[in-house]
């Protein structure tokens, strides 16, 4: 997915916290474009694993997300073990042009509530000196195995509309 846009290419505010510097923060000066992309390939990781059978843990993901120099943004997710679990097959039917498009709508879809809301859509990492915002076990975490970034840089409310952000999120239903 390639997205653009000024809602993309703004900082974040805890992007960089936890006492990081930029040069041992993975995603420093990626600001709020690696966060959506990161949340938008976890919601993806969680809606491909339903549709394919394969469990999530079986599901890596690659973000490609650029600086307002180099303004590029995607997702890659592939099998991170061909074994039991499948080969790249099942994903690349999942990805097919008739079939995208509403795993897509049915990712963002599910991303929008979780059941540990409002706890969850409430959390603000600036306050609590996490790296990620609202997002938790029950919603967008991954396995290690799967998420590059150990579950930091996530937040649903940049994605989507949640409980308490009405109005925020980059993908906001009309």
């Amino acid at each position: 997915m390639t997205t653009s846009g000024d809602a993309a290419d703004s900082s974040a505010p805890g992007t960089t916290g936890g006492g990081l510097s930029a040069s041992s923060n993975p995603a420093a000066g990626r600001g709020a474009r690696y966060l959506l992309l990161h949340t938008f390939a976890h919601a993806l990781i969680r809606e491909f694993a339903l549709e394919s059978g394969y469990s999530a843990a079986g599901i890596g993901e690659r973000i490609y997300a650029g600086t307002d120099l180099q303004p590029m943004a995607g997702v890659l997710l592939y099998t991170a073990a061909p074994d039991s679990e499948g080969t790249l097959g099942g994903l690349v039917a999942l990805g097919r042009q008739d079939r995208l498009g509403t795993l897509i709508e049915q990712a963002l879809d599910a991303a929008r509530l979780c059941s540990s809301d409002p706890l969850c859509a409430e959390r603000d990492p600036r306050e609590h000196g996490h790296l990620y915002g609202s997002a938790c076990h029950a919603c967008l975490f991954a396995s290690e195995t799967s998420c590059e970034r150990g579950n930091h840089y996530l937040d649903r409310a940049l994605l989507v509309d949640t409980v308490s952000d009405l109005g925020i999120g980059f993908l906001a239903a009309p």
